[in-house]
């Protein structure tokens, strides 16, 4: 048996009232979250899910979340897990496309209406049996977890599976087409839980006490946070919803040593620093200070440093690679701008549109990854696969060059793709939904700097000719349609888009 779940029964069975989790005044052991995943577990069977079957979770950061995913992992099942913002119709495409069996939603709250969304978004969907509720809102109805947990017989032994099945699909997207699903296999994800704790230094006797502001549905905080975490006995404090200033009282409050984030989230740390905050205590614990999702400005770098006493280490990855690829090590020299060298047992190279390797300090070429964390391929695409993958390489899109001593530096995005916040946005789709509005002509989306994001996305637009509206119409029309992270923040109104002679648009003359 080669399963993912074993990162949690290990620790469960040599730890077993260490605490695993803490959330608010919520402390659950190593043993208590063994426990109920394997009620979970016991649940699916129940319903009689089989071995490869898609359960589909959507969940912010909170107590559930890792019960359910290592409940669905114990019985064979693959996770399936989905942002929280997403919106209604979203929630229809991925139910349908992943062929999930039963969705784990969260009820909600007054700010977050995920579980209305997820309930219009079941009822939309072709084959979902189970539309199961995590938590309570008024009018949300559904199969409530609580219940159901109340009377779920738990299963002795987890369902065999082995390395090379599939664990968890990640949702992502390219610059055409819908979203697609990667799949990674069990060996993908423990192989790079285990070689994040090797980069790390981390250990059962030494284990971490890891602040989780990161979302667990998205694969950083999934694998860098939970599954190393888990992996080594750490105990890990979950942040639902992040703000700089709840995350410094949470450092204080649990002795933090282990930080991960987007850049701006130390944005927001270093912009939340008041006479209040005892940056002595923080900085006697921290050990451990990652970031990644998106280029980290050395303005950031430099300031936490100087601020906390630690460095930031940056590395970098993608949902196909587990996500990740490089790093800069723990005692090693981290180069600012750098998303540092290779993991142990992975390869980078950098390749040109024909896959030929490109060498010499001055190559600027697409990066290619080889290694145990490189997906399996995209679910039910075949094609999209092959237009990636070849003898073990996936091909990531992403411009860089590297030096003497192999650290690369990421030097453009070659599929435009916008990051804002750490959230991976896709221009296309939203342009197609701008495009579906009747004054919309003609429209580009693009990524423009941004203090607080990294990146705001913009729309410029070229309206039908005699159609009036206003950009804060337009505005409007995209929040109503897609989740918060990807709708256009900007838009402004153009005559024309510059285009080649072929008609493709030259997104660069509008940046």
């Amino acid at each position: 048996m080669f399963s993912l779940a074993t990162l949690l029964e290990d620790s469960a069975h040599n730890h077993p009232n260490r605490v695993a989790v803490v959330q608010g005044d919520r402390r659950l052991t190593y043993r208590e979250v063994d426990e109920a995943a394997r009620r979970v577990a016991g649940l699916l069977l129940s319903w009689g899910i089989q071995p490869g079957d898609r359960i589909a979770v959507a969940c912010p950061n909170i107590a559930e979340f890792p019960i359910l995913y290592f409940g669905i992992l114990k019985a064979g099942a693959v996770v399936v897990p989905m942002n929280v913002l997403l919106k209604a119709d979203e929630i229809t495409y991925y139910l349908n496309d992943s062929g999930a069996r039963a969705f784990f939603c969260f009820a909600g709250t007054p700010e977050l209406d995920l579980g209305l969304q997820g309930m219009a978004g079941h009822a939309s969907a072709s084959s979902c049996e189970h539309f199961v509720v995590v938590g309570s809102a008024p009018h949300v109805v559904g199969e409530s977890l609580d219940e159901l947990m109340s009377h779920a017989t738990s299963i002795d032994d987890s369902v065999l599976t082995s390395e090379d099945q599939t664990s968890v699909i990640l949702y992502t997207s390219g610059t055409t087409g819908q979203p697609k699903g990667a799949e990674l296999t069990h060996s993908n994800l423990v192989m790079n839980a285990l070689g994040c704790n090797r980069l790390f230094k981390a250990s059962e006797e030494r284990p971490d006490t890891m602040l989780v502001c990161l979302p667990l549905f998205h694969t950083f905080g999934a694998t860098v946070l939970m599954n190393a975490g888990f992996a080594s006995a750490s105990t890990l404090v979950l942040v639902p919803k992040f703000t700089g200033e709840l995350a410094l009282a949470l450092m204080q409050e649990h002795d933090v040593t282990a930080f991960a984030g987007v850049p701006t989230m130390y944005w927001a740390l270093l912009n939340s620093l008041t006479d209040d905050v005892d940056v002595a205590q923080i900085k006697s614990n921290l050990r451990l200070a990652l970031s990644g999702g998106a280029s980290l400005p050395v303005q950031i770098l430099e300031d936490f440093s100087r601020r906390f006493g630690i460095g930031i280490l940056e590395g970098y990855g993608l949902s196909e690679t587990s996500p990740v690829s490089t790093f800069n090590h723990l005692g090693r020299v981290s180069k600012p701008g750098s998303i540092g060298q290779a993991l142990w047992g992975i390869e980078l190279r950098l390749v040109d549109e024909e896959w030929n390797t490109l060498t010499g300090e001055d190559a600027i070429g697409e990066i290619a990854i080889r290694g145990y964390n490189v997906m399996k391929g995209y679910l039910n695409r075949p094609d999209a696969t092959a237009a990636v993958m070849r003898n073990g390489w996936f091909r990531t899109g992403d411009l860089a060059r590297v030096d003497s001593e192999g650290y690369y530096f990421i030097v453009d995005r070659a599929k435009d793709m916008v990051i804002r916040g750490g959230f991976n946005v896709y221009p296309r789709e939203v342009e197609e939904i701008l495009m579906r509005h009747p004054a919309v002509s003609l429209v580009a989306v693009i990524g423009v700097p941004n203090e607080e994001y990294g990146e705001e996305i913009k729309a410029c637009v070229v309206r039908n000719p005699g159609v009036e509206i206003t950009e804060r119409e337009l505005i409007d029309y995209c929040k109503q349609s897609m989740a918060a992270y990807k709708y256009p923040r900007i838009v402004e109104f153009l005559d024309a888009l510059p285009m080649t002679s072929t008609g493709k648009i030259l997104k660069r003359e509008l940046r």
